[in-house]
């Protein structure tokens, strides 16, 4: 008897190709849509955003003939999700939905129903791809980076556990883009020449700038840029113990030059360029730090500012998310890997340091933007064997 597989259309290209090859593959294939989002104050060209997507996840099932359900799960979203972005956002730091939507979400609750229903995997259109093995007699399921280089969305995975990714099922894994738009095209699927979705994975199309300004309330301050040859940098330049270089630069109004108004710290993140309206220096002017507290935003002019930049990073002990637990570093254990710290980067040699306080991340060379409220995740070759949220 074939196995049952559970397919999270979503309306897109890679969802429809999966679904077409696990057909292929001999699975018994359901699909479902999954309706994240139901606030009717979010419209843009006053049309509900997700609305198109569904349409499309049910001509694809149509298309391929196999069962289709939409799932509402916008509750648990906005539990999960939504409040807990928002009170990140208003702490001065800056979540990853997309992560937290595959830990709580896709491989949570969506997967809880798919197996209600009777499902052996769920299955997504995620450029990854999943191995197994037995080792000292227990089954380990390894998560890879996807063939595409261009593609690979491992890190968007990466706090699955051990009992989500036995569960999973990543057909366009060993895909190329173009290779995935080609099936699609034989197929005749009707997504076959859609757009990739650049919005939030519960909204749609909007962006998040806008999604922010739309749910938080602005709160004007103060913008005030702080030069190269500020003191602490010249510090920081000399500093050793991994502790501190992990710790962040502080800052006070006095330390720079007022630059202008902002509309509220918690809408800006370290690293951001745009959206600061404040011109008439030699360089742009990048974020360097937030200070929601105070409500003001620390500016620097040009992309090699010192402030930018930092040798090591905190993930404090209860964010720490192994995936091979079976190679979780115990205290004074030290691990050397490859580490990035945002989506699409290109990883970047690191050594893992375990502390009893938490695991310290010192890269082979500074690295710009380090966020707090993201997630660093460490590699070794194509796997992916853990995750933190950056202190």
């Amino acid at each position: 008897m074939s196995k049952t597989v559970v397919v999270g259309l979503s309306g897109g290209v890679d969802s429809s190709v999966a679904a077409h090859l696990l057909i292929e593959q001999g699975y018994n294939v359901i699909g479902l849509f999954m309706k994240n989002w139901h606030d009717e104050t979010v419209v843009i060209n006053n049309e509900c955003p997700w609305i198109d997507d569904s349409n499309d996840a049910l001509a694809i099932a149509e298309q391929l003939n196999i069962p289709f359900q939409t799932l509402d799960l916008s509750a648990e979203y906005k539990e999960r999700i939504v409040d807990y972005m928002f009170a990140e956002y208003q702490a001065g730091r800056t979540p990853n939905p997309d992560v937290l939507c595959n830990r709580e979400i896709k491989f949570d609750v969506f997967l809880e129903a798919a197996l209600k229903l009777g499902a052996d995997f769920v299955a997504t259109g995620h450029y990854c791809r999943k191995s197994s093995e037995v080792i000292e007699g227990e089954e380990i399921h390894k998560l890879l980076a996807g063939k595409d280089d261009n593609k690979d969305q491992s890190y968007f995975l990466c706090q699955l556990n051990q009992f989500q990714l036995s569960k999973a099922l990543f057909p366009v894994g060993e895909l190329q883009k173009s290779e995935v738009r080609d099936i699609a095209r034989a197929q005749n699927l009707i997504t076959a020449n859609k757009k990739d979705s650049q919005g939030l994975c519960f909204v749609g199309k909007i962006k998040l700038p806008d999604f922010l300004q739309q749910q938080l309330e602005p709160k004007k301050g103060r913008i005030i840029e702080l030069p190269e040859d500020f003191s602490e940098y010249k510090d920081y330049a000399e500093k050793t113990a991994i502790e501190e270089l992990a710790a962040p630069f502080q800052y006070s109004p006095t330390d720079g030059k007022d630059k202008g108004e902002h509309q509220g710290a918690h809408y800006f993140t370290v690293g951001q360029r745009k959206g600061l309206g404040v011109g008439g220096t030699p360089l742009p002017l990048f974020v360097i730090g937030t200070d929601v507290a105070e409500n003001i935003v620390y500016v620097g002019q040009g992309d090699h500012h010192p402030g930018l930049y930092r040798k090591a990073l905190k993930v404090n002990q209860s964010e720490i998310h192994w995936i091979r637990k079976d190679l979780a570093l115990k205290p004074n254990e030290e691990l050397q890997c490859e580490v990035r710290i945002r989506y699409r980067q290109e990883l970047e040699q690191a050594t893992l340091f375990q502390t009893e306080t938490g695991l310290f991340i010192r890269f082979q060379n500074p690295q710009r933007g380090i966020t707090s409220g993201q997630f660093a995740a460490w590699y070794i070759n194509e796997e992916l064997l853990g995750s933190g949220v950056i202190s």
